[in-house]
């Protein structure tokens, strides 16, 4: 169980913790110092880089928190709410990476490569307000973990 317990935070720290840099810290900088070419190009970039750390942490995430869930504590019947929140929003979380993966990330590059600056611009703005809602849940799951238990479900 620690190992496992282990592996999902960390998981959700690198995924999480991305974000929150990503959104926070990288976006507003990039928009004050580089044209929408190079930010474009530099975002394509980053994704290239960061989105397969966050296709490894999703994996962990599921595989570890359905492993503590099963062979801890006996199957969802043996886990509270918290945990039974934690999972739904974890799911809607990796559906909305799934989407950012296959749609508008896909078109980002696309556009990069053929500098079709708009559609670039379009599809970024496209990831930028889904990585924000993904980062307000993965806060929200957060403290969901560190709360949950004592809250009444």
């Amino acid at each position: 169980m620690s190992i496992a317990l282990t592996l999902h935070l960390l998981a959700s720290t690198i995924w999480v913790g991305g974000m929150f840099f990503a959104y926070m810290a990288l976006r507003p900088a990039a928009a004050e110092l580089l044209e929408p070419p190079l930010r474009l190009r530099l975002w394509s970039r980053v994704f290239k880089r960061f989105f397969p750390w966050v296709w490894l942490a999703v994996l962990l995430l599921l595989a570890t928190g359905f492993w503590m869930v099963f062979a801890g504590f006996g199957g969802m019947g043996g886990v509270g709410g918290h945990v039974h929140l934690m999972l739904v929003l974890g799911l809607i979380m990796s559906g909305i990476f799934l989407y950012i993966w296959l749609g508008p990330y896909t078109g980002l590059r696309a556009a990069v490569a053929a500098e079709d600056w708009p559609t670039g611009g379009s599809r970024l703005a496209t990831i930028r307000r889904l990585i924000g809602t993904n980062l307000i849940l993965g806060l929200v799951v957060i403290a969901v973990a560190a709360f949950g238990r004592w809250a009444a479900w």
